[in-house]
């Protein structure tokens, strides 16, 4: 599977147009899927789906969060993926609990931790 991507709203050149005529151009190429980093909302999304005949991916780690599963499928979108969200969560996460522990002495952040009982499960049941 070829995945092409339109680099630019990400290199900062915010030309939808020439975006679209870039997929539409890796569309005709052959690529299977399509994909224009960094469109941040809906109304975009909506416009690059409707201009292509080919599925398109969306990165949300750059999109509006309160955009859901639900509005990217109804906008046509056929592919989500996330970026290297999660693993900045995971790193924000901790960088916040070292900070309550250094300038507060708090261990607060106990609170939202995981069990190590799920821990354990969601390594066992991945198998």
């Amino acid at each position: 599977m070829l995945t092409a991507r339109a680099e630019n709203f990400v290199q900062g050149r915010r030309d939808l147009d020439d975006t679209i005529r870039r997929l539409q151009a890796f569309e005709k190429a052959g690529a299977d899927v399509l994909y224009a980093p960094a469109l941040w909302d809906l109304a975009l999304i909506r416009t690059v789906v409707s201009a292509v005949g080919k599925p398109v991916n969306v990165v949300m780690s750059s999109a509006d969060p309160s955009i859901t599963v639900a509005d990217l499928a109804a906008a046509g979108v056929k592919r989500i993926s996330v970026g290297g969200a999660l693993s900045r969560l995971a790193i924000a996460a901790v960088a916040n609990a070292a900070r309550a522990m250094r300038d507060q002495g708090s261990f607060t952040y106990m609170r939202t931790t995981m069990p190590s009982s799920e821990v354990k499960q969601m390594f066992l049941s991945a198998r």
